[in-house]
């Protein structure tokens, strides 16, 4: 297993995100392959860990000033073993092929959990959508499926949101392949409602976390119903986290951006969400600006020359982490369990360092981990291509009754497959391990290809 890892570091040593994802699910299932030697035989950890296929591209654009711009595009079919890829697309500066491979591995492993026939991958570009005008969005969009259509479609391979990729980049990018194909089809998820989008999809995520939360926390026989909750971003996951705490009767206090966090002691309201969603959604303002207009609240600006997140540093029950990887390290992990904070639940793709998550589970603490408590997303991503296969569109309560189901079966999974390999109450173990031997059992099924 490490002469693996070390391979793997040795072949590719900047894609640091990437050792990370498959170091720790290398961890997690070594008490697999000791009862499974087969496994081993059959080389399932080099194959699991190789992508079936790896697509980079350029994107060549032209701005509204008439100057042309070049992306890249990435996408990466990780694995398709029990369905076709699945997984998002990323629109922001930071992404690379490293980035996009993790993201891909950890997909696989995230929609074997939901039970639905998915396989993982993942996709985007460096490009940066914040600035650009609707146009500019639309001309590169269209430029960037000129090339992915000929790597995707509906029993291939359905990309979908993520990361600076909503409704208008999917509009745009369905677009472009539906008169590049000349087929209306379901290649994409995330769409809008009026043209075969899924009620609960821009939801899912946000409020699969909560009910994936709510669940670890009747395992103590606790509610959400008074608990104080750290959330972090202010995109679409944190925004229905908020949206489903305050449901469940809880506590949001902290909101963030790339430019910093607010602290509002008194807790984010529903008049106060409305504002947050209106400020994002539509004026792609700045999280300052709430800080503006509610006194009381205090706004944190970004420091550079921290070496941690302050907005872990407030007394609560719970954090939520829903920005980005890696977003809390040792330290914060230290400040959480000093101030509190009993629980944490994973929005964001894998947001805790290694060392904050070895913390996490000594201090023995409710811990979910992105691959299983983020997997809402995705899950009705995969109710929304049944739908547009059967051209039919559910209610809302189905759907968020689907969710809720798929949620519990996730989270009863984990625990389950943590208790038959010797890790009760693990849930990073549990979820690594269920979605290990659903995967690599299908691959075996299906002979060495």
């Amino acid at each position: 297993m490490e002469q693996i890892v070390e391979k793997i570091q040795s072949r590719d040593p900047e894609q640091y995100e990437f050792h990370q994802a498959v170091e720790e699910v290398m961890e997690s299932v070594r008490p697999v392959l000791d009862r499974n030697p087969e496994y081993r035989q059959q080389a399932v950890l080099e194959r699991i860990t190789e992508p079936e296929r790896v697509v980079m591209f350029r994107v060549p654009w032209m701005g509204d000033n008439g100057q042309v711009h070049v992306n890249r595009g990435f996408r990466v079919q990780m694995n398709s073993a029990i369905g076709p890829y699945k997984g998002g697309l990323r629109f922001h500066p930071s992404v690379n092929l490293g980035i996009i491979k993790f993201l891909a591995f950890e997909q696989v492993f995230k929609n074997s959990l939901t039970t639905l026939a998915m396989g993982g991958g993942k996709g985007g570009s460096d490009f940066d959508p914040k600035g650009k005008s609707d146009n500019e969005v639309m001309r590169f969009c269209q430029s960037f499926m000129a090339e992915l259509f000929r790597h995707i479609g509906p029993n291939t391979d359905v990309p979908a949101g993520d990361i600076g990729v909503g409704a208008r980049e999917i509009g745009f990018l369905f677009g472009m392949y539906k008169k590049l194909r000349n087929e209306f089809t379901g290649v994409l998820t995330g769409k809008s409602l009026n043209w075969g989008g899924s009620l609960i999809r821009p939801e899912a995520t946000g409020y699969g976390v909560v009910y994936f939360a709510a669940e670890m926390l009747a395992t103590r026989g606790e509610r959400f119903a008074g608990k104080t909750c750290l959330v972090s971003g202010s995109g679409n996951v944190a925004q229905f986290t908020t949206e489903k705490v305050i449901e469940l009767g809880g506590k949001v206090v902290t909101l963030s951006d790339s430019s910093g966090y607010i602290y509002d002691e008194e807790g984010v309201d529903r008049d106060k969400l409305a504002y947050l969603m209106q400020l994002k959604n539509i004026r792609r303002g700045r999280i300052s600006e709430y800080a503006e207009k509610y006194s009381g609240t205090v706004y944190v600006p970004v420091d550079p020359a921290l070496d941690h997140n302050p907005l872990w540093d407030h007394k609560a029950d719970c954090a939520l982490p829903s920005a980005t990887q890696n977003e809390i390290n040792g330290r914060d992990a230290a400040n959480l369990l000093k101030n509190g904070v009993y629980l944490v639940c994973e929005g964001a793709n894998m947001p805790s360092t290694p060392e904050a998550i070895d913390q996490f589970i000594d201090a023995k603490l409710l811990y979910g981990p992105g691959k299983a408590a983020n997997a809402g997303g995705v899950a009705v991503s995969g109710l929304e291509m049944a739908q547009n296969s059967m051209r039919l569109a559910w209610p809302r309560d189905e759907v968020d009754s689907r969710l809720k189901h798929i949620m519990k079966s996730i989270h009863h999974t984990c625990l389950d497959a943590a208790h038959t390999y010797g890790a009760d109450g693990n849930y990073v173990a549990g979820a690594n391990i269920a979605g290990f031997v659903k995967v690599v059992n299908a691959m075996l099924d299906q002979g060495l290809v």
